[in-house]
């Protein structure tokens, strides 16, 4: 469309708010916009000369200018955002989040249970987040099964089935995980106050369940009931821990959303956190990439109304570093230039900074993209930094995992010129290791790998890689050695925390500079075979392939097994209990049986199905 012509049709557009769209000749939609004034937003990019490569192309591609009208700007910003969203033009940035989010749902049932869940459908129930970190999810949900005891069962927990006494309590009553409401042994109003007490925590608001805590202390104490105050108490306690660990910014806050935004070329960085009851509960930032001269303005005006839509904010308060055209009418924009508010601007810019960083950091690690020139210099490199006497082509790199010390398994990850090769990665369940013992599982898996590349005649990697430092890097070493592999490739340790690297025999290690492509690379590497690794850990514990190690011991049943785990949390930590401590929980006689198995030899690998 040639400004000439638009002066044809200029006096059709409305000079009411409302949004615009451009379409293209093929009728493509590829822009949609907001203004208080459609008639002048529109005009605008007929009668300005724009330096803009985009913004002049944009320009160039309109064919059609259709228009909606709507009563007020705040009804175009919204309109514009949902329209965006739905059909995603070329020349809008993109909202799109593909993300999948947890979140904490409360189940449209009798006595409802409670659980992670990263499908929200319409059922009627509860759903709150959703939350930016699993991990805190995780902790919560931890924290939640040991001191707010709620139902797991999946039984039909109605008035009628209760009465007629359908149901029989399980092992989580026995173990305090529950209640007993299946044999009416808690009230629906009982139950409903732990559930309350839960949506307070998971907003920030702890201190109506630890005064809560606190009455009830007196109460019983002054009954004499000694050992409920003191159940109470640890209740209490947890609590207070686990609020020691939430970032307060101050209580003197309520409920606020705070934003900042970083740019860089043609990308945009925003950073969000939401602060309730003076507890930031969630931190958000997000990458975007402007299509057109959008100002820094424009786009946390857009990205303000996203945010707060997908995590559900009824904050009535926003601070932001500057002034955007933010029509939200019964929200307060906040600019601040100094005290708490200010202090918590100046956190979510360092947000914003680390993410940006985080992002190009992991961006050079990757060679996706680069030409096969690059990619060779960079493997250059590699060999002049470790002093390979062969072009590392072909990089395998090994690493062990286990759960809180127990279900060991291990990984193997495959480099092609650079790049991963997935066809080519490796899973090994430990076979001939009796217990934990990394060293010990990592000369197995390596000479189990070589010893059939050998057999079957299969080319050799020129650098293997063991995730782990001397000690793992000793224990390939003499695996390798048995097999006669020794002399045929290039195998070093990688220390998991200095990113040390270590050779065969050498006292002291090659600190190689941080920046380096070649230390990049072998960053990735790393990060790569963690991932496969911690992958397949988990998808076998999922399956139910991991047989508890305390079933095994002779004398020892499921429920006592369940018991230790409950109170302990993991084998390993039992391995180290004491006699005396265990016979505090589980009685003198099977105490004795677990000690002797752990601490006689006895204690045979954790059984793989």
């Amino acid at each position: 469309m040639t400004s000439e012509f638009f002066q044809t049709i200029m006096k059709t557009l409305p000079v009411q708010p409302g949004i615009y769209k451009y379409f293209d000749e093929q009728h493509e939609l590829i822009y949609i916009g907001k203004a208080k004034n459609i008639r002048k937003r529109v005009s605008s990019y007929f009668t300005k000369t724009f330096t803009g490569y985009k913004t002049h192309e944009l320009v160039r591609k309109i064919h059609k200018i259709e228009f909606t009208i709507v009563d007020s700007e705040q009804d175009a910003f919204l309109l514009e955002n949902s329209l965006i969203k739905q059909f995603q033009p070329k020349f809008n940035i993109n909202l799109k989040d593909d993300k999948s989010y947890p979140y904490i749902v409360i189940k449209n049932e009798p006595f409802p249970r409670i659980f992670l869940t990263r499908n929200k459908i319409n059922d009627g129930s509860e759903y709150l987040g959703p939350f930016t970190s699993v991990g805190r999810v995780r902790e919560l949900l931890s924290f939640i099964k040991e001191f707010i005891p709620l139902r797991t069962c999946k039984l039909n927990l109605t008035e009628q089935n209760i009465l007629k006494k359908k149901f029989k309590v399980c092992l989580e009553y026995h173990l305090g995980n529950c209640k007993g409401p299946c044999e009416a042994l808690q009230s629906k109003e009982d139950y409903d106050e732990g559930l309350q007490q839960i949506r307070q925590m998971i907003k920030g608001n702890l201190n109506p369940v630890i005064q809560r805590y606190k009455e009830e202390i007196k109460y019983y104490s002054e009954q004499l009931q000694f050992e409920k105050a003191a159940a109470i108490k640890k209740k209490l306690e947890g609590l207070e821990n686990y609020q020691a660990r939430s970032v307060v910014v101050s209580k003197s806050f309520a409920n606020l959303d705070v934003f900042s935004i970083l740019r860089e070329k043609d990308t945009a960085y925003v950073n969000y956190l939401m602060v309730q009851n003076g507890t930031i509960i969630q931190t958000h930032t997000i990458t975007l990439e402007p299509k057109l001269d959008e100002s820094n303005a424009e786009i946390l005006a857009l990205v303000m109304t996203e945010i707060r839509k997908k995590f559900n904010s009824e904050a009535r308060e926003i601070i932001i570093p500057f002034s955007v055209d933010y029509p939200e009418g019964d929200v307060i924009i906040t600019i601040p230039r100094g005290g708490d508010k200010k202090k918590l601007l100046d956190l979510s810019e360092k947000n914003v900074n680390y993410f940006k960083e985080e992002m190009k950091r992991k961006k050079v690690l990757h060679l996706e993209g680069k030409t096969e020139k690059e990619k060779k210099e960079v493997l250059v490199q590699l060999q002049e930094d470790l002093h390979l006497p062969e072009l590392p082509l072909h990089i395998e790199c090994f690493d062990n995992s286990n759960f809180q010390g127990s279900y060991p398994v291990a990984a193997m990850v495959y480099f092609k010129n650079g790049m991963p090769d997935k066809n080519e990665y490796r899973r090994f369940n430990i076979k001939t290791v009796a217990g934990i013992n990394d060293f010990a599982s990592m000369k197995e898996v390596v000479s189990r790998r070589y010893k059939r590349l050998l057999k079957e005649n299969i080319s050799l990697p020129e650098l293997v890689i063991i995730d782990g430092g001397k000690g793992q890097l000793n224990a390939a070493v003499e695996g390798l050695e048995e097999i006669g592999m020794m002399g045929k490739t290039t195998v070093v340790g990688l220390a998991k925390n200095e990113e040390e690297i270590f050779f065969p025999g050498d006292r002291e290690s090659i600190k190689l500079p941080w920046n380096s492509e070649s230390l990049k690379l072998i960053r990735r590497i790393r990060d790569e075979v963690h991932r496969f690794g911690i992958t397949f850990h988990r998808n076998q514990r999922s399956r139910g392939t991991f047989v508890n190690e305390l079933e095994n011991i002779n004398g020892i049943g499921k429920s006592t097994a369940d018991m230790l785990l409950k109170k302990y949390r993991s084998v390993k930590r039992i391995k180290d209990l004491s006699a005396e401590t265990l016979e505090e929980t589980i009685g003198k006689s099977k105490a004795a049986i677990i000690f002797e198995y752990f601490n006689n030899g006895k204690s045979g690998q954790d059984s793989l199905i």
